[in-house]
Formats: structure tokens, C-alpha cells, sequence
């Protein structure tokens, strides 16, 4: 059984989504994706999961980093959830571009080379967005392309991390994933 939740942020209405074990969602209200693998038959209820993710958002929305992530039970093919857990290790304030998470993948799975657009495919099928953070993967040119929740909330949300968006057409290299 899922149960849901809502959150009020900054940059519009945040749907929650909870099973037993942890989040199972977090989407924009209109994002390309919204409430994607939520089950057609939930429940609204308060779970202890909700308030953690709203003391990590209610952090994160003023600019900081939260030192703590609420419990996350994502689900979905190996290959998708190998892209999301790289998401994950992906720093506070820091970009990778498809191409740098493709060839993250490839070595994960031990191949020569991945596609960079599998990987997009993916990327942009997180169902966690923000906790788990897709909006940190940029094109090969450093552009902002391909996020579910759009493209100027991918802005505002590195905006908040402290990317410098004029420098980003340089993606940083060497970021650890």
C-alpha cells in the first residue's frame, strides 16, 4: 500500500508518495512524469517518512545542504536503479553531464561504452526528484536539458545549490560518482 502527502515549497506544489520501508516519490504538481508508479488505489496519511522529507526540503529550500536523507525504497529494472543509486552520489552543488553518467554506468556494468540517451531515458524517470538529484545532470555542452519537472526549476534548483550558471557550459570534471 502506497500513502501520500503533500509539501508546499518554494517553487510550487510537491506531491509525496510512502510505502512501509520509505519515499517512493517526489514530484513537481505538472511534471512530465507527475505521480509515475504511484498505485492507483493509495491513501492519504501522515507517515514519520513525510515529516523527515519536510525538514530535508524545508534545508534544502534555504540554500543548504541537509546533513541527513529520509529513507528512499525506489523500484524499478536493475538498470534503472543502478542510474538512480549514481544520482545519489552525485555532491551538493555539483553537475555531471549524460555522457560522464553513461560512461559511470558502462564501468558499473562493466561495458566499454553506454548510451548517454539509455541513461537520459532514466535520468529522467526518477521517480525521487531533489532527494535524489536529477536535476544535477546537464548536456555534453553543460546546457539544461531533459528535466521532468522542467527546465526552469532545474535552473532554480542549482541556482539554490550555488552553480555557477555562467560557468556551467564547463562541467566539472572528475566528480567522483
Amino acid at each position: 500500500m502506497q500513502y501520500t502527502a503533500r509539501y508546499r515549497s518554494p517553487m510550487g506544489e510537491i506531491l509525496l508518495a510512502a510505502d512501509g520501508t520509505g519515499l517512493t516519490g517526489l514530484w513537481f504538481e505538472g511534471a512530465k512524469y507527475y505521480a509515475g508508479g504511484l498505485d492507483p488505489e493509495h491513501e492519504e496519511r501522515e507517515l514519520p517518512v513525510f515529516g523527515d522529507s519536510r525538514k530535508w526540503l524545508d534545508i534544502y529550500f534555504t540554500g543548504k545542504e541537509p546533513d541527513f536523507t529520509p529513507p528512499v525504497h525506489m523500484t524499478g529494472s536493475p538498470f534503472r536503479l543502478g542510474v538512480w543509486e549514481l544520482l545519489r552520489q552525485i555532491p551538493y552543488g555539483e553537475t555531471v553531464t549524460y555522457g560522464e553518467l553513461a560512461q559511470a554506468v558502462a564501468g558499473q556494468r562493466g561495458l566499454s561504452r553506454m548510451s548517454a540517451q539509455a541513461v537520459g531515458g532514466a535520468v529522467g524517470h526518477n521517480p525521487i526528484s531533489i532527494i535524489v538529484p536529477c536535476h544535477r545532470v546537464v548536456g555534453a555542452d553543460g546546457s539544461l536539458t531533459g528535466y521532468a519537472g522542467g527546465v526552469a526549476k532545474k535552473e532554480r534548483l542549482l541556482a539554490l545549490e550555488g552553480v555557477d550558471m555562467g560557468k556551467l557550459f564547463l562541467p566539472a570534471k572528475g566528480t567522483a560518482l
